[in-house]
């Protein structure tokens, strides 16, 4: 390393070192602002700072410091709150067990009498072979299949909230024929 190189060096980690001093309150409210607790906070600007360090020799080039550490605590917020998401939607009930209490529910039955148990079977099986092909696929996967929808999404290519709606409308329609059923 040159003595030039050393001195953008040296300056970087004293410009790094205040930012930090003079900005982490100011980050540390956003955070709070944000739903974070103060480990997560800390936790967060620590990463920030963490992967600034390692990139010392780029802190030449930026001219205004706080403002581009601010837009790294963004992104780390807006990543976080992503795989929040994720893991919510990742982590749903056993999707088959729902999927038949919602259609049931939809069409008011009792699927404790054995009779109505083997008549509604058979109704929704003509109503499955009636529906839409990529909402049969997606309820059949669930049920039979027990697959979540993010095991649907990667399979299939399709997103997430793309298959959510099919089995939304999939159980409006079996629930709608359902209800036909009982009224014959």
């Amino acid at each position: 390393m040159n003595q030039k190189d050393r001195l953008y060096s040296q300056d970087s980690h004293k410009r790094l070192s205040r930012a930090y001093e003079s900005e982490k309150p100011r980050l540390m409210a956003r955070m709070k602002a944000a739903g974070k607790s103060l480990e997560e906070a800390e936790d967060l600007i620590h990463d920030v700072y963490t992967e600034t360090w390692g990139r010392l020799d780029r802190l030449v080039n930026i001219i205004n410091l706080p403002a581009w550490l601010n837009s790294l605590v963004t992104r780390r917020l807006i990543d976080t709150w992503r795989h929040e998401k994720t893991r919510r939607t990742v982590e749903a009930p056993d999707v088959a067990e729902e999927t038949l209490r919602e259609v049931i529910a939809g069409a008011g039955l009792n699927p404790l009498d054995s009779y109505v148990r083997q008549c509604m079977v058979d109704a929704l099986d003509a109503a499955m072979k009636s529906l839409p092909s990529a909402q049969r696929k997606v309820v059949e996967a669930q049920v039979f299949g027990g697959k979540t929808f993010a095991q649907l999404a990667k399979e299939t290519g399709e997103s997430i909230d793309t298959l959510k709606a099919r089995k939304r409308y999939a159980v409006k329609n079996l629930s709608q024929a359902l209800m036909h059923w009982i009224s014959d």
